[in-house]
């Protein structure tokens, strides 16, 4: 009888999900999935479901291969030695390996008030908690958006196109990942929609209370709903386990994806820090980690060196309301080129690839590993070797 090796992956996002397919090339592999919700999240649909224009959840039936095992619990602690998962209301899960994919979060903003008032938007169920504040507020009620990166623009776009009176606390420069230009386009498209824009060193918040939002240089914002997206946290489970992460909590990998501490402990998506040197927290790049967690897993069950990571990135995509969006080209190592596309052709192409990222997923459970689409950076290669000539040997 042949012995099966049991594969557990925490987390169901856009990296576990990926990981769990590309896992069942393999007859002899059982896949366990431990995710807390019973439904696929489509976070990068979190700011329609605030706008109401999407509810940004899919049955897992539709990306999941269907010999994956999906347990809806919460992981509470990785315990490396015995090799196990402690679940929050279910019995322990034992693994043989595991994928660490528990994604990203929101970040603890360190503003006085802005735990108690202002509402983040990083998960589910805080875009649920926050859609009925929204409804229930005036229609010129002042709402406020925290953090000028693409979750605040595009909360903020969608906002103001349902006749939101919307202010963009930016707290430096509006879209800060984007090129002048492309910025220059999101600037406009935001004036077109009513969108207060406040940008610069000045409009740092620095506290928030019920009704208002106070900025660096004194002044103080009427807000009736004030949305916080700045900055994103990652989940504590692996430094909880005992595991080496970085600054932010993310799992301290080498270039094949494996933990430092633990050779059956791969990790993908937002969570994951390879040779510390992580990669832009998004879809983008976990769609791609995800698979590639998965191949090491399986070349090391087939008795074959697992291969570097590498992420190739292609552009970042704003939608700027259901009418407009902006798509920023950018070279494989993340870093942005001056090309773009506004206006309506941005938003038909955001919405093209917000539609087919559940396509790959489902792709990838009906044929596992039939597509590799990630590029080499060449960059990081440099990037690597240069740090590892300066470091000093660790006696």
């Amino acid at each position: 009888m042949t012995q099966r090796t049991e594969v557990v992956v925490i987390g169901g996002g856009y990296a576990g999900v990926m990981a769990a397919n590309r896992l069942t090339q393999r007859d002899d592999v059982t896949v366990t999935l431990i995710n807390p919700r019973p439904d696929f999240v489509e976070r990068i649909r979190l700011h329609q479901l605030v706008g109401g224009t999407h509810d940004a959840v899919l049955d897992y039936r539709k990306v999941l291969a269907g010999g994956v095992r999906l347990v809806v619990d919460s992981a509470t602690r990785i315990d490396a030695a015995g090799r196990t998962v402690t679940l929050a209301a279910g019995a322990p899960v034992a693994y043989d390996y595991l994928v660490y994919a528990v994604g990203s979060g929101s970040a603890d903003p360190r503003v006085p008030g802005a735990a108690e008032f202002a509402h983040p938007l990083a998960g589910l169920e805080e875009a649920r908690r926050l859609r009925p504040l929204l409804d229930a507020a005036p229609a010129a009620a002042p709402v406020t958006v925290v953090g000028g990166g693409t979750t605040g623009i595009e909360t903020a776009a969608e906002l103001a196109e349902r006749g939101r009176a919307v202010t963009l606390v930016c707290g430096g420069l509006l879209g800060p990942s984007l090129h002048p230009r492309a910025r220059r386009a999101v600037a406009r498209q935001l004036a077109r929609l009513g969108v207060t824009v406040l940008a610069g060193p000045d409009t740092r918040v620095t506290a928030v209370s019920r009704d208002a939002v106070r900025l660096g240089d004194g002044r103080e914002l009427p807000s009736a709903v004030t949305i916080w997206t700045a900055g994103f946290g990652v989940p504590d489970l692996a430094a909880r386990s005992g595991l080496s992460t970085d600054a932010l909590g993310r799992l301290l990998t080498d270039e094949t994806l494996t933990s430092v501490d633990d050779v059956r402990i791969v990790a993908a998506g937002d969570s994951a820090a390879p040779s510390d040197l992580p990669f832009r927290m998004s879809c983008q790049a976990a769609v791609q980690l995800g698979p590639q967690a998965a191949e090491t897993v399986l070349s090391r069950l087939a008795g074959s060196r697992p291969q570097p990571v590498d992420v190739g990135f292609a552009a970042q995509c704003l939608s700027l309301g259901r009418r407009a969006g902006v798509l920023q080209l950018s070279h494989k190592d993340d870093t942005v080129k001056k090309y773009h596309l506004a206006g309506r052709p941005g938003a038909l192409v955001k919405e093209l690839i917000c539609k087919g990222i559940p396509w790959q997923l489902g792709y990838e459970a009906r044929k596992p590993g039939a597509r590799t689409w990630w590029s080499k950076d060449e960059k990081r290669r440099q990037l690597l070797r240069t740090e590892r000539a300066t470091t000093p040997a660790t006696p």
